[in-house]
């Protein structure tokens, strides 16, 4: 990481960077794209401990996964055999849409 606690430490995680010339911010979405690597692990190592569960900063009844996302959502497709990218897109596009529409009259340019 970059910033805040864990700077300059290894933790075993993902940066993701994209310097790709064909990088387009309005259609990048690199939430979907974490989620996606997440139910790829998933699929292809189900027994792994995907969700750590230990008391994520002041939270201890939760999985840190689950306080990250705002709640079970995103554990709960990448858990479910079935689940599909499109449910993934029906999960998250509402609360999307939902944000844009309320951010709108405060951004300045």
């Amino acid at each position: 990481p970059t910033f805040h606690k864990h700077v300059h430490k290894l933790c075993n995680g993902v940066q993701i960077h994209v310097d790709d010339p064909a990088y387009d911010h309005e259609v990048f979405r690199p939430w979907r794209l974490q989620a996606l690597g997440f139910k790829a692990i998933r699929r292809l190592y189900p027994d792994y401990a995907l969700w750590r569960d230990f008391p994520y900063e002041y939270v201890f009844d939760k999985l840190a996964i689950d306080v990250i996302n705002g709640g079970p959502g995103l554990r709960e497709w990448v858990d479910d055999p079935a689940a599909t990218p499109a449910d993934l897109e029906a999960l998250a596009g509402p609360d999307e849409a939902a944000w844009v529409e309320l951010r709108r009259p405060y951004l300045l340019y």
